[in-house]
């Protein structure tokens, strides 16, 4: 079978021959920025070290911006707005007081976010005071409440779409963990019922409220003050909302909230006798690509929209009626509409179709023709899903089976095997390790720990440069924004004593004390012949170091004049990697050096 390479991670927007979710609206996100815009949040505090003085507006803003530009590239048909409260000026689509809606000529409030929307939003903070203002929303003597009014339009901009094509969330920024703070009396009590209410109301609607608390290292962001009730915590004090203090804190938190676990696929299971149930399905993992190229007009620089027609070529007149095709039967032409060879060519409605039961021993390495996709039963639709895939996973797990179904569209037709995943632990002469290997190899591992780490940090190397001239086009920037490859190793960290200490250490309670021989054998006992071209590569390596003046060479600066396989001589006899460029072996060097 011929399998479309970029066919392995295609969602469901990108299949237009899916018949089965023909009907249905691919998932996007509907996301509202809130940002207060409260004098507070103006107030700078000196940092320490030599860290810039910066405002929290200042370090909402940057964020947001950033994000923009991440969502423009990795989510295109998500939808965002930017809503300010606690200002002067409103612009609104209920026109409410403390409201301000920052938008752009020819985008609607809640809209796909363009290089223009960005471009403007990034000079917006210089000229916010002048022109939005900034004004506290929430004043003792009066009923204003700004917070309430900014959840009631965040809401009525987020009514577009259904809850359940769309994923729909709030995101609040603010300084201020207590903003009922100089209300007293009933006059509070009932302000803060009513935003409660406000915000219940709004996530009994599907739409999700997170905040992004912002404080200074002298004044902590106390969340259970008022935050805990309004986005749902409130019996769960164990729960700590991270707090951010510096901009790149604040880039991360908002990075990691950006990416949601979305379902490629929802697929209807055919069992038996008209029985089916709904699953879910999601890709383990998926390649970043570029995104999908766009043609546009020269002059206006409008997206083209490709349409075709047909032309009689007897009479050159444009066809009104569909074309029709033929098949010559006994010196007739027989013809056919396009919805009938649709018809003929059908093999399945899309759905998954259960076909019977094969041991597992039956099912070879060979039969895997692209990587799996993992599946989870889902109630949303057919109630009583999760409860038939419990009982059909237990059963293939204790009867060895797995299950041949047929799946895919009229295009793609395929056989497919479910297997019922389980962890097994083995209970034969595996090797256990002893409580001195366990405690050695915790303690490496605490010290090379990731602190708040999230595979959402890394970027696709090879596409960071395509990203970065694009946004510089579109944004009209004179300077190329610098690249950097995330995933390459911190030679630097690893490097650290108290690291190396801990990693020798596990070493050697692994492999004793000739843990530099290697501990692939035959079954002779020898030692096999890759072990033995290793162990010769390493003494040669040892024998032609000795023959360079290292610390000389560095000092000078005459490493840049080794050549690579003079460069890994000094790196393999010191146990260090090899791999990369000549840059990245002379940084290497430089570190073992300690220079």
């Amino acid at each position: 079978m011929d399998l479309d390479p970029d066919d392995v991670f295609r969602d469901d927007e990108d299949d237009p021959d899916n018949d089965l979710y023909l009907d249905r609206e691919s998932t996007k996100e509907l996301l509202v920025y809130l940002v207060d815009a409260s004098p507070k949040m103006f107030s700078t505090t000196s940092l320490a070290g030599d860290q810039k003085d910066e405002t929290h507006f200042h370090i909402a803003l940057s964020s947001i911006s950033q994000s923009l530009k991440t969502r423009i590239i990795n989510s295109s048909y998500d939808e965002v707005a930017i809503c300010f409260f606690n200002t002067r000026e409103k612009k609104n689509l209920l026109d409410i007081n403390g409201v301000f809606i920052f938008d752009v000529a020819e985008r609607e409030f809640l809209d796909r976010p363009t290089a223009r929307l960005i471009k403007e939003f990034d000079c917006v903070e210089e000229r916010f005071v002048k022109e939005i203002g900034s004004q506290y929303g929430i004043v003792s003597g009066t009923r204003e409440n700004s917070l309430y009014n900014a959840l009631w339009v965040a809401q009525a901009l987020l009514r577009k779409g259904s809850a359940k094509m769309a994923d729909k969330r709030i995101l609040l920024f603010t300084n201020e963990d207590d903003p009922f703070e100089n209300i007293k009396g009933a006059t509070k009590i009932d302000m803060t019922r009513t935003t409660l209410q406000r915000a219940k109301d709004a996530q009994d609607l599907g739409i999700s409220i997170e905040i992004l608390p912002l404080s200074w290292p002298d004044e902590k962001f106390n969340v259970s003050l008022f935050y805990a009730d309004l986005i749902g915590l409130e019996g769960h004090p164990q729960f700590l909302v991270s707090t951010v203090e510096k901009l790149e804190d604040m880039k991360d938190q908002l990075r990691k909230r950006i990416f949601k676990k979305r379902i490629v696929k929802k697929i209807t299971f055919s069992i038996a006798n008209g029985l089916s149930i709904e699953l879910n399905s999601y890709a383990l993992i998926r390649p970043t690509l570029p995104g999908a190229i766009t043609w546009l007009d020269s002059v206006s620089n409008r997206p083209l929209k490709t349409e075709r027609s047909f032309i009689c070529s007897d009479t050159g007149a444009l066809l009104q009626e569909p074309p029709k095709r033929y098949q010559s039967y006994k010196n007739e032409n027989i013809t056919f509409s396009a919805e009938e060879l649709s018809e003929i060519k059908r093999v399945t409605t899309g759905n998954l179709h259960l076909l019977g039961f094969k041991p597992l021993s039956c099912l070879k390495d060979h039969h895997n023709l692209r990587p799996s996709t993992f599946v989870f039963p889902s109630d949303e639709e057919v109630i009583g899903s999760t409860s038939i895939f419990i009982a059909l996973h237990r059963s293939m797990l204790r009867l060895k089976r797995f299950a041949l179904a047929f799946f895919g569209s009229s295009s793609r037709p395929q056989l497919v095997a479910l297997i019922a995943q389980v962890y097994s632990y083995s209970n034969g002469a595996t090797p256990k390790a002893t409580d001195d290997q366990i405690m050695k190899a915790a303690a490496l591992m605490n010290r090379i720990d990731l602190k708040d780490f999230s595979v959402f940090q890394f970027s696709n190397p090879a596409l960071q440069r395509h990203y970065a001239v694009l946004q510089a086009l579109a944004l009209e920037e004179l300077d190329i924004p610098e690249t950097n490859d995330e995933t390459l190793p911190d030679e630097e960290g690893m490097s650290r004593p108290a690291v190396v200490s801990a990693l020798e250490e596990f070493k050697l309670s692994v492999y004793g004390d000739n843990d530099d021989v290697e501990s692939e054998l035959v079954d002779n006992g020898k030692a096999s012949e890759t072990s033995k071209k290793r162990k010769a590569v390493a003494e040669n390596a040892v024998k032609e170091c000795a023959n360079f003046d290292w610390d000389d060479l560095a000092d000078s600066g005459k490493l840049k004049d080794l050549t690579v396989v003079e460069l890994k001589f000094y790196l393999t006899a010191h146990k260090l990697p090899v791999g990369g460029k000549k840059e990245a072996l002379i940084s290497r060097i430089l570190t073992h050096m300690g220079k």
